[in-house]
């Protein structure tokens, strides 16, 4: 008697490789397969007979980094899986989708209380993308914006580049550098990656902001390097620091950078819309990369607050200015932040205090 083949592997397509995931579990199954399960580190998560070959699974995944397996049996018994290594699970209520923006009058003035107790200027943007509620404060004022465009040069190259590039690649290993721990190097790398120079490649990403709205932002040149979202949610400059001329970004801008890369990363926004050249899959990575980054605490210092909170962020600071800007996941969803600190005769850890209080504050605030 002849034995039966082995059941071939199933193909997945999501999640992938250094990619976030929101728990969709999708691809195609092999011939004769009856049986399906998804695993995540050795626990399973959803098990349910398949009819036909092609799968399309919501799952609840554990929070963070993460392998997960998908199993599938015949009818005969065979098995096989796959693994998908390096994904990093985020909850299923903070799937991309859109919300109509309303401004809660509530949140700004808690929010603008701890502001105004700041020894410096200072601007933020909050707004929660499960629902729309945001405050918003000086979000319209130009501070210098340090690294925090590095999030808008990654979302360039990516557009230009055809496919994730691998991380053993060149590209791939300077959008690590500039990302995770914010290399300024590999961020001049990459502009001239783009265009041929840094300032040929900042006209890109100057581009690609304005088509997207972000419409008081500018990426100057690039970086010296030494040797060591919308119009509900009121927003404006209230007091704006003179800092002279360079690259420069609002807390409102930021946020919504933000905001469109996550609806991105569900196949939705503006950055698909305006035929970017960014797909789903380039946003998914790019905020895989935000989830690892490498800063004193500022926003992510919200973590602490309870179980189940992530904070994927990209900061920026020199002498005078020091601002974080990002997602913050939880159970009931997800809401983006940008705060903006800016002090003539210098910056200190009370900006990233400022930071993680206005996150806390933001939320219990929306888990109500």
């Amino acid at each position: 008697m002849v034995d039966a083949p082995p059941l071939p592997p199933p193909a997945i397509e999501q999640p992938a490789a250094q990619q976030v995931s929101y728990g969709l579990v999708t691809g195609r199954a092999a011939r004769g397969t009856r049986f399906i399960a998804v695993l995540a580190d050795g626990r399973v998560l959803v098990s349910k007979q398949l009819r036909g070959r092609r799968f399309s699974l919501k799952v609840g995944l554990p929070r963070g980094d993460l392998d997960l397996r998908v199993l599938t049996v015949a009818r005969d018994g065979r098995r096989s899986s796959r693994v998908v290594r390096d994904v990093y699970g985020l909850p299923g209520t903070a799937s991309p989708r859109f919300v109509r923006s309303r401004h809660d009058s509530a949140l700004a003035r808690d929010l603008r209380r701890l502001v105004t107790q700041y020894d410096g200027t200072a601007g933020f943007y909050v707004q929660s993308l499960t629902d729309g509620r945001g405050a918003a404060w000086n979000a319209k004022a130009h501070f210098p914006a340090a690294s925090t465009l590095k999030l808008a040069i990654a979302t360039a190259v990516l557009a230009r580049h055809s496919g994730i590039p691998a991380p053993t690649s060149y590209v791939g290993g300077l959008l690590r550098e500039m990302i995770i721990p914010s290399d300024d190097g590999a961020a001049n790398a990459l502009e001239v990656w783009l265009a041929g120079s840094t300032y040929a490649g900042s006209r890109q990403v100057n581009a690609l902001m304005r088509s997207i709205g972000m419409t008081d932002s500018i990426m100057y040149g690039g970086y010296e390097v030494s040797a060591s979202l919308s119009a509900s949610i009121p927003v404006r400059v209230d007091e704006q620091p003179a800092f002279g001329i360079g690259k420069h970004t609002t807390a409102r801008d930021m946020a919504m950078l933000w905001r469109v890369l996550w609806l991105a990363s569900g196949g939705r926004g503006p950055l698909l819309e305006a035929q970017s050249g960014l797909t789903p899959a380039d946003a998914r990575h790019l905020l895989w990369l935000a989830a690892h980054v490498q800063d004193v605490p500022k926003l992510d210092r919200v973590v602490g607050e309870g179980a189940g909170v992530d904070v994927l962020h990209k900061a920026g600071w020199i002498s005078q200015a020091r601002h974080d800007t990002g997602l913050v996941f939880w159970r009931g969803g997800v809401f983006v932040a940008g705060v903006m600190t800016y002090r003539s005769w210098g910056i200190g850890l009370s900006s990233d205090v400022l930071a993680g209080r206005l996150a806390a504050r933001s939320l219990k605030h929306f888990r109500r």
